[in-house]
């Protein structure tokens, strides 16, 4: 048996597959992507192969910007480890994203099975010392984490008080930013996106002194048009949109210095279908196609962070795209990585929210193996 082999052979046992069910996977990881019918596409092809360091053939995303979060592998995470040999918690979870290749994590919340080492609940600073030794032994860095933002404003003491707690954890774990998986408001309307950019600035300046960069993750309803003008409606708000979308706003109005944002690639693209016609001030339809690639460009160093997140189209569920493992999709990450720049700047997230599954226990650690390869494989064309 050769090194190759052996490694695969690892891997293989510690997800818990048969052989020929580990082959067949790689197979199709080596296929490369679906063909784009609608959208465009560049395929992706897994086999990872010498590139130049510059030019044409360089890989878009260095080694140590793979990344992947975790909540694309909550169930292993909370996996009771006296019920398998899968992979189960934290510990033994970072051991197998180390083996497929990756250098980064984000986190999704500090919870997993009570059984695992370290206990149920890791939100703490006893918990992030154990998280940190983990993610030092296997060679991963922390890079972010979805967990406590305020919902409350003006804050209240206790959420200051929990506030400075993550931060204190996210210093603990390395990280250089800490965030939300959740919009900064999920109003249509501009008075409220200026309270939620007030409430942003506040708690990024308190941030920013914990020496962490503050950010928002974002979905498809972000980027939707702003209700800014026209006939008022009954409760005496706007019904029509100058063609602004609502997180194109808030970059407008909140401080570069204090507050960052995590683009999920997918969302943005599913935006990019539902969201590309507007009423407006004069009742009139406009078209206005969103560019995920283009809003980055314009706000490049705003955007440290990304989800690697893939889809297939599907016209039929309203969304334009059904998630599949990253790489496996339609979506374009050859232009999009080559058109955003700062490849030694950005972290890309690999991201697949229905990776785990109610039948095969496996899937996400699978998935997850399939998106390392696929996103190691992006070089510039």
């Amino acid at each position: 048996m050769n090194d190759t082999q052996h490694t695969d052979e690892l891997l293989r046992r510690s997800l818990g597959i048969g052989r020929r069910r580990f082959l067949s996977t790689c197979t199709a990881v080596a296929a490369g992507a679906v063909a784009a019918p609608v959208f465009g596409a560049s395929p992706v092809h897994a086999a990872e192969t010498p590139a130049p360091a510059t030019g044409r053939g360089q890989s878009l995303v260095p080694a140590d910007k793979r990344g992947i979060i975790l909540y694309t592998v909550r169930d292993a995470t909370g996996r009771d480890p006296l019920s398998t040999t899968l992979p189960s918690g934290f510990r033994d979870v970072f051991q197998q994203l180390a083996r497929f290749g990756y250098r980064q994590v984000e986190f999704a919340g500090y919870g997993q099975h009570a059984n695992a080492p370290g206990g149920a609940n890791l939100e703490s600073v006893e918990g992030a010392r154990l998280l940190r030794s983990w993610l030092d032994e296997y060679g991963l860095r922390a890079q972010g984490n979805h967990g406590f933002i305020p919902g409350s404003w003006p804050l209240t003491s206790a959420d200051l008080d929990t506030f400075k707690k993550h931060l204190e954890i996210a210093n603990i774990l390395g990280m250089d930013h800490m965030g939300t998986g959740n919009d900064p408001t999920g109003s249509a309307y501009k008075a409220d996106w200026d309270v939620a950019a007030d409430k942003w600035h506040a708690l990024g300046e308190i941030a920013r002194v914990a020496g962490i960069k503050l950010y928002t993750h974002n979905h498809d309803a972000a980027y939707g048009f702003l209700l800014d003008g026209g006939p008022l409606d009954a409760q005496g708000r706007p019904t029509r949109s100058s063609g602004i979308r609502k997180l194109e706003y808030f970059l407008s109005i909140t401080d570069p210095k204090l507050i960052w944002l995590e683009m999920d690639i997918y969302w943005a693209h599913v935006a990019q279908y539902k969201f590309h016609t507007h009423t407006a001030h004069d009742g009139s339809t406009q078209e206005n196609v969103f560019d995920p690639a283009g809003l980055v460009e314009r706000h490049n160093k705003r955007y440290p962070l990304f989800h690697a997140k893939d889809g297939v189209v599907n016209t039929t569920n309203g969304e334009g795209y059904d998630m599949v493992p990253f790489g496996t999709g339609v979506i374009d990450y050859t232009t999009f990585f080559s058109r955003v720049g700062h490849r030694n700047y950005h972290n890309p997230m690999v991201e697949q929210d229905n990776a785990p599954s109610s039948t095969d226990p496996g899937q996400s650690l699978e998935h997850a193996h399939i998106g390392y390869r696929n996103l190691a494989a992006l070089r510039r064309a």
